[in-house]
């Protein structure tokens, strides 16, 4: 029998301290979300757990709450792996972000102060060099930061929560990397238009905005390919 392939997450797993549980548990979650290893990449409870220097019970706790929140996927006789979306989940999880962001708009735009606004101003110049640059890794990163900067100003931190989950769960899939350069473009055309209507305070431009920025955020993910193993079959979901 052929030695089993090490997993490529453990290679990604940084050790800096004894592995207590929110240690192990912020680790995986961080090792998932930098999209590094992609979906269902095997997360081997014994090696991590030896890894950490823990008994498997601690590694179990971490690994169930990450399929709480989307993150991971667990099988019998398979065990754990990274989780890997359907097109249609993938679409639904788009739906839910746009539908909670549009929500935290006005109170951003209101509450919004001017670190708020420096700080936006900031991600965009990154986002502008990602495009220039034709680097998708750190637009798709930035993308991301730009997002939560226009809406963490709205202070309502339960959909805030909600949203930052939605994200995490759509991150492993990194569609921002795998989309055509000039889909980049045209997206980060809106976020243009988008940070112009949150610094005049024009609530209801931006909300015209960021629907449009939404539509082509679907339309544009619907175009992802599903024979590479990025996406699970849409006979199968994963998502448990």
């Amino acid at each position: 029998m052929p030695p089993r392939r090490r997993s490529a997450l453990l290679a990604r797993l940084v050790v800096d301290e004894p592995g207590r549980p929110q240690v192990i548990l912020g680790e995986l979650r961080r090792v998932i979300l930098d999209g590094a290893v992609p979906p269902c990449t095997v997360i081997p409870l014994r090696e991590v757990a030896e890894l950490f220097g823990v008994s498997h019970i601690p590694v179990r706790e971490a690994l169930k709450t990450l399929i709480g929140e989307g993150l991971v996927t667990h099988r019998p006789q398979r065990g754990y792996a990274v989780a890997q979306l359907t097109a249609a989940e993938l679409r639904e999880m788009y739906i839910v972000r746009d539908t909670l962001e549009s929500a935290s708009l006005a109170a951003a735009v209101a509450n919004a102060d001017d670190a708020d606004r420096t700080e936006l101003l900031a991600i965009n110049e990154l986002l502008e060099r990602a495009i220039l640059d034709d680097d998708p890794e750190t637009y798709q990163r930035q993308s991301r930061h730009f997002h939560v900067a226009l809406t963490r100003p709205s202070r309502m931190f339960r959909l805030l929560h909600m949203l930052e989950s939605a994200w995490n769960v759509t991150e492993p899939v990194r569609s921002m990397v795998h989309i055509d350069r000039r889909d980049r473009e045209r997206l980060h055309t809106e976020h243009v238009l988008m940070l112009e209507a949150f610094l005049d305070r024009d609530v209801d431009r931006l909300l015209v905005v960021a629907e449009e920025h939404h539509r082509r955020l679907e339309a544009v993910v619907a175009t992802l390919p599903t024979d590479t193993g990025l996406l699970a079959p849409e006979n199968i979901s994963v998502v448990q």
